[in-house]
Protein backbone atom coordinates (compact mmCIF):
# COMPACT_ATOMS: atom_id res chain seq x y z
CA UNK A 1 0.00 0.00 0.00
CA UNK A 2 1.60 3.13 -1.00
CA UNK A 3 0.83 6.25 0.87
CA UNK A 4 1.20 9.87 -1.42
CA UNK A 5 1.05 13.35 0.39
CA UNK A 6 1.74 16.48 -1.65
CA UNK A 7 4.39 18.95 -0.88
CA UNK A 8 3.75 21.95 -2.83
CA UNK A 9 4.77 20.98 -6.36
CA UNK A 10 6.56 17.46 -4.98
CA UNK A 11 4.77 14.20 -4.61
CA UNK A 12 6.15 12.26 -1.43
CA UNK A 13 5.39 8.61 -1.55
CA UNK A 14 6.21 6.24 0.91
CA UNK A 15 6.68 2.64 -0.53
CA UNK A 16 7.35 -0.69 0.26
CA UNK A 17 9.53 -2.36 -2.47
CA UNK A 18 13.34 -2.95 -3.99
CA UNK A 19 15.21 0.48 -4.59
CA UNK A 20 17.48 -1.11 -7.01
CA UNK A 21 14.20 -1.42 -9.46
CA UNK A 22 13.06 2.53 -9.02
CA UNK A 23 12.53 4.12 -12.39
CA UNK A 24 13.67 7.36 -11.37
CA UNK A 25 16.17 10.26 -12.23
CA UNK A 26 18.29 9.22 -8.97
CA UNK A 27 18.38 6.51 -6.17
CA UNK A 28 20.03 7.23 -2.99
CA UNK A 29 22.53 4.79 -1.73
CA UNK A 30 23.01 4.37 2.31
CA UNK A 31 26.71 4.23 1.66
CA UNK A 32 29.74 3.48 3.92
CA UNK A 33 32.56 6.17 4.30
CA UNK A 34 34.61 4.27 1.81
CA UNK A 35 32.41 3.86 -0.88
CA UNK A 36 33.50 0.22 -1.95
CA UNK A 37 30.23 -0.95 -1.38
CA UNK A 38 29.09 -2.78 1.16
CA UNK A 39 26.36 -5.23 2.93
CA UNK A 40 21.96 -3.68 2.94
CA UNK A 41 21.11 -1.14 0.83
CA UNK A 42 24.73 -0.62 -0.59
CA UNK A 43 25.23 -4.15 -1.85
CA UNK A 44 22.43 -4.27 -3.97
CA UNK A 45 23.07 -1.18 -5.63
CA UNK A 46 26.65 -2.02 -6.10
CA UNK A 47 25.58 -5.46 -7.42
CA UNK A 48 22.31 -4.36 -9.49
CA UNK A 49 24.06 -1.33 -11.10
CA UNK A 50 27.57 -3.18 -11.83
CA UNK A 51 30.72 -2.23 -11.51
CA UNK A 52 30.94 1.00 -13.44
CA UNK A 53 29.77 2.22 -10.19
CA UNK A 54 32.43 1.29 -8.46
CA UNK A 55 35.00 2.37 -10.77
CA UNK A 56 33.49 5.92 -10.48
CA UNK A 57 33.29 5.36 -6.72
CA UNK A 58 36.76 4.82 -7.00
CA UNK A 59 38.01 7.78 -8.79
CA UNK A 60 35.78 9.86 -6.51
CA UNK A 61 37.86 8.69 -3.12
CA UNK A 62 41.34 8.73 -5.43
CA UNK A 63 40.21 12.34 -5.64
CA UNK A 64 38.67 13.29 -2.52
CA UNK A 65 39.32 11.05 0.40
CA UNK A 66 36.63 8.98 1.91
CA UNK A 67 32.68 10.43 2.22
CA UNK A 68 32.36 11.46 5.72
CA UNK A 69 29.03 11.48 7.11
CA UNK A 70 26.19 13.35 6.45
CA UNK A 71 28.14 14.20 2.97
CA UNK A 72 26.79 12.91 -0.12
CA UNK A 73 28.80 12.23 -4.19
CA UNK A 74 27.42 10.92 -7.25
CA UNK A 75 27.96 8.52 -10.13
CA UNK A 76 26.05 7.24 -12.54
CA UNK A 77 23.61 4.47 -12.08
CA UNK A 78 25.66 2.11 -14.09
CA UNK A 79 22.88 -1.30 -14.80
CA UNK A 80 20.22 0.02 -12.98
CA UNK A 81 16.94 2.15 -14.02
CA UNK A 82 18.15 5.28 -12.37
CA UNK A 83 20.48 7.70 -14.62
CA UNK A 84 22.39 8.80 -10.97
CA UNK A 85 23.08 7.25 -7.58
CA UNK A 86 23.86 9.61 -4.93
CA UNK A 87 25.67 8.19 -2.33
CA UNK A 88 25.44 9.32 1.19
CA UNK A 89 26.59 8.35 4.64
CA UNK A 90 24.52 8.45 7.52
CA UNK A 91 25.54 8.44 11.39
CA UNK A 92 26.63 5.57 13.39
CA UNK A 93 23.74 5.46 16.32
CA UNK A 94 25.64 5.96 19.21
CA UNK A 95 22.65 6.37 21.78
CA UNK A 96 22.15 10.06 19.93
CA UNK A 97 24.81 11.85 22.02
CA UNK A 98 27.28 12.35 18.96
CA UNK A 99 25.11 14.44 16.92
CA UNK A 100 23.55 11.17 14.79
CA UNK A 101 20.53 13.54 13.61
CA UNK A 102 22.43 16.57 12.89
CA UNK A 103 24.36 13.99 10.35
CA UNK A 104 20.82 12.11 9.52
CA UNK A 105 19.44 15.17 8.28
CA UNK A 106 22.38 16.20 6.42
CA UNK A 107 23.06 12.69 4.57
CA UNK A 108 19.03 13.58 2.92
CA UNK A 109 19.95 17.66 2.61
CA UNK A 110 22.90 16.95 0.84
CA UNK A 111 21.63 14.61 -1.08
CA UNK A 112 18.53 16.39 -2.08
CA UNK A 113 21.23 19.56 -2.76
CA UNK A 114 23.08 17.20 -5.04
CA UNK A 115 20.22 16.25 -7.25
CA UNK A 116 19.13 19.52 -7.82
CA UNK A 117 22.53 20.52 -9.18
CA UNK A 118 22.59 17.51 -11.53
CA UNK A 119 18.59 18.46 -12.39
CA UNK A 120 17.18 15.51 -10.87
CA UNK A 121 13.28 15.60 -10.74
CA UNK A 122 12.42 12.48 -9.36
CA UNK A 123 14.31 10.51 -6.95
CA UNK A 124 14.11 7.30 -4.29
CA UNK A 125 15.33 7.31 -1.12
CA UNK A 126 15.80 3.85 1.39
CA UNK A 127 15.82 4.34 4.82
CA UNK A 128 18.58 5.80 6.15
CA UNK A 129 21.26 4.33 8.87
CA UNK A 130 18.26 2.10 10.45
CA UNK A 131 19.62 -1.34 9.01
CA UNK A 132 23.79 -2.31 10.33
CA UNK A 133 24.32 1.41 11.55
CA UNK A 134 21.36 0.68 14.66
CA UNK A 135 19.23 4.20 14.11
CA UNK A 136 16.03 4.16 15.98
CA UNK A 137 13.59 3.61 13.15
CA UNK A 138 11.09 5.72 14.55
CA UNK A 139 13.48 8.85 15.29
CA UNK A 140 15.34 8.04 11.72
CA UNK A 141 11.80 7.94 9.85
CA UNK A 142 10.84 12.04 11.56
CA UNK A 143 14.00 13.42 10.88
CA UNK A 144 14.31 11.62 7.08
CA UNK A 145 10.54 12.80 6.82
CA UNK A 146 10.91 16.54 8.66
CA UNK A 147 14.12 17.43 6.58
CA UNK A 148 12.33 16.23 3.15
CA UNK A 149 9.34 17.82 3.74
CA UNK A 150 11.05 20.70 4.83
CA UNK A 151 13.13 21.36 1.77
CA UNK A 152 10.17 20.56 -0.46
CA UNK A 153 8.69 23.54 0.89
CA UNK A 154 11.82 26.14 0.36
CA UNK A 155 11.90 24.90 -3.55
CA UNK A 156 8.50 24.83 -4.15
CA UNK A 157 8.18 28.54 -5.92
CA UNK A 158 10.97 26.88 -8.39
CA UNK A 159 9.08 23.37 -9.50
CA UNK A 160 12.48 21.62 -9.68
CA UNK A 161 11.81 18.23 -7.72
CA UNK A 162 8.65 16.15 -9.08
CA UNK A 163 8.53 13.11 -7.00
CA UNK A 164 10.24 11.89 -3.80
CA UNK A 165 10.05 8.31 -3.13
CA UNK A 166 10.93 6.74 0.49
CA UNK A 167 11.65 2.81 -0.80
CA UNK A 168 11.26 0.75 2.49
CA UNK A 169 12.18 -2.59 2.71
CA UNK A 170 9.24 -4.23 4.94
CA UNK A 171 5.99 -3.58 5.78
CA UNK A 172 7.36 -2.60 9.50
CA UNK A 173 9.40 0.13 7.79
CA UNK A 174 6.79 1.33 5.66
CA UNK A 175 4.28 1.42 8.45
CA UNK A 176 6.58 3.09 10.81
CA UNK A 177 7.39 5.73 8.00
CA UNK A 178 3.91 6.52 7.56
CA UNK A 179 2.86 7.02 11.51
CA UNK A 180 5.83 9.21 11.52
CA UNK A 181 4.15 11.02 8.34
CA UNK A 182 0.77 11.12 10.19
CA UNK A 183 2.33 12.74 13.40
CA UNK A 184 4.57 15.33 11.02
CA UNK A 185 0.95 16.37 9.35
CA UNK A 186 -0.79 17.01 12.35
CA UNK A 187 2.47 19.08 13.62
CA UNK A 188 2.59 22.42 11.91
CA UNK A 189 5.37 22.67 9.50
CA UNK A 190 7.96 25.14 8.49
Amino acid sequence: MTTEKLLGHTRLFLMQGDITRQNVDAIVNAANSSLMGGGGVDGAIHRAGGPTILEECKQIRAMHGQCAPGEAVITGGGNLNARFVIHTVGPIWHGGSTNENIILANAYRNSLDLALQYEVRTISFPSISTGAYGYPLEQAAEIALTTVIEFCQNIAEQQLLDEVRFILFDQFTQSTYKAALQKLSNEDMP
